[in-house]
């Protein structure tokens, strides 16, 4: 089976996700945006997943490989194949299905809670009442047509999204290590400014292990849970 990532920045890669594939024998290959723009055969994919980056989904002017990019999202969700999107990968998921991607009310950077929300449909993903997750972003977005909520914070209604199946948005970082923690806060320490939403370096980098524990393995829960049908 092959895993194939997209990947728009240096410094954001798959964290725990990678020793999850490995350990369910996945081949793991990626498309590094940022060299070069040439898409996979979509064939040739058993599971795509969408990492995060700085820039907007709406940026296609500056970003115009951000066109095909949610084109090929687009083909693998109608495929049926499961899909994955993490902040960033999780609005190109929206607004490659037609939702509206916009700056949200608040930038939510740090450890804060994300709530579950309860479902009777039994093929939903289901997420803890309540835990404490790793977030990054500034921006939200409309629930795709057809898909459920699955998770919401405080400051973010829309934090998670099921469509169909076998695809998932996470607008937080489950993946998170302490490195990628520390990558994450040596990039893009010029958004570290005070606000309700917005921890400070040290408060972001202080996080017990258990803490990333957490937040890995349900990471590998909801991989499992893509990967259920291959």
């Amino acid at each position: 089976m092959i895993a194939h990532y997209f990947k728009h920045v240096p410094f954001e890669d798959i964290g725990s996700i990678r020793s999850w594939l490995t350990s369910a024998g996945y081949t793991i290959n990626s498309t590094p945006f940022f060299k070069s723009a040439n898409l996979p055969a979509m064939e040739e994919i058993d599971l795509l997943i969408v990492m995060g980056g700085p820039m907007s989904v709406n940026d296609e002017k500056r970003y115009p490989w951000l066109v095909p990019e949610k084109q090929f999202i687009r083909q693998m969700i109608v495929s049926g194949k499961p899909v994955l999107g993490i902040c960033l990968g999780a609005q190109l998921i929206a607004s490659a299905m037609g939702a509206k991607v916009y700056p949200n009310s608040v930038k939510e950077i740090g450890w804060f809670p994300i709530y579950g929300v309860s479902s009777s449909d039994k093929s939903i993903f289901r997420f803890p009442q309540s835990m404490q997750a790793f977030h990054w972003h500034g921006e939200t977005f409309d629930l795709p047509t057809g898909s459920t909520r699955i998770a919401k914070s405080d400051g973010c209604e829309n934090q998670a999204f099921q469509l169909g199946q076998s695809v998932i948005g996470l607008q937080f970082h489950l993946e998170t290590t302490p490195q990628s923690a520390q990558d994450l806060v040596t990039h893009c320490r010029d958004e570290l400014i005070p606000a309700r939403c917005i921890q400070t370096e040290k408060e972001i980098l202080s996080a017990k292990p258990a803490q990333y524990q957490s937040i890995n393995h349900l990471m590998d829960k909801i991989l499992t849970f893509l990967a259920r049908s291959l």
